[in-house]
């Protein structure tokens, strides 16, 4: 997007959002808001409906643990939801960032009352991390089994995951039982060797 029209966002946003926003970066032709997460569902609303947005698409949500982020450690909030809308009438673009004010309990407002297409992004990103999107109405997991124990994309989940399933053909059903791989290093030899090929 040219900048002329990158101000012209920018400047529509801060008008119908106001104290909303806790930041707003442009980088490569995009610009990301950060909302606070206090007014976040009533935010999400008013870039659906105030005429200077219209952004009448939610494309993508998805979370984020920026836990050890860039290998820096955690600065801030552990948790986020990142949302990538589309203004059809406006023919631009906007990616919408919201951190849980909590880490021990990461929860945020659903969208699903905005865009019905949040439900399994949402549901997604409840399974994956945790994030509790309050206001959904039918939040359970979507791509793991719902025995499954933790949050496989959590930083800190083990690789090899707590427990492993498997067919008893003696009690014809699946069983789950403590994981049985070992864990071992993963570091490839051209880093581990130091005169792996030839290389000093």
């Amino acid at each position: 997007m040219s900048s002329d029209r990158l101000l012209t966002l920018k400047a529509a946003l801060e008008a119908a959002l106001g104290d909303a926003i806790a930041s707003t970066d442009v980088d490569r032709g995009e610009l990301t808001v950060v909302l606070k997460a206090a007014a976040y569902a009533d935010a999400m609303l008013r870039l659906r409906d105030d005429p200077s947005l219209r952004f009448e698409q939610l494309i993508d949500l998805c979370g984020l643990d920026y836990s050890d982020w860039k290998n820096l450690g955690t600065e801030g909030r552990r948790y986020a939801v990142v949302s990538h809308l589309l203004s059809v009438t406006h023919n631009w673009r906007l990616r919408v960032r919201v951190f849980c004010p909590d880490d021990d309990q990461p929860m945020v407002a659903s969208a699903t009352p905005v865009w019905n297409s949040a439900n399994w992004f949402e549901r997604e990103a409840f399974d994956m991390y945790g994030i509790v999107f309050d206001g959904h109405l039918d939040l359970r997991r979507i791509l793991t089994d719902y025995g499954f124990i933790g949050h496989p994309m959590r930083k800190d989940f083990p690789v090899s995951g707590h427990v492993e399933m498997r067919y008893d053909a003696e009690k014809k059903r699946v069983i789950y039982q403590p994981v049985t791989i070992e864990p071992r290093e993963n570091v490839p030899r051209v880093v581990r060797e130091d005169h792996y090929g030839g290389l000093h």
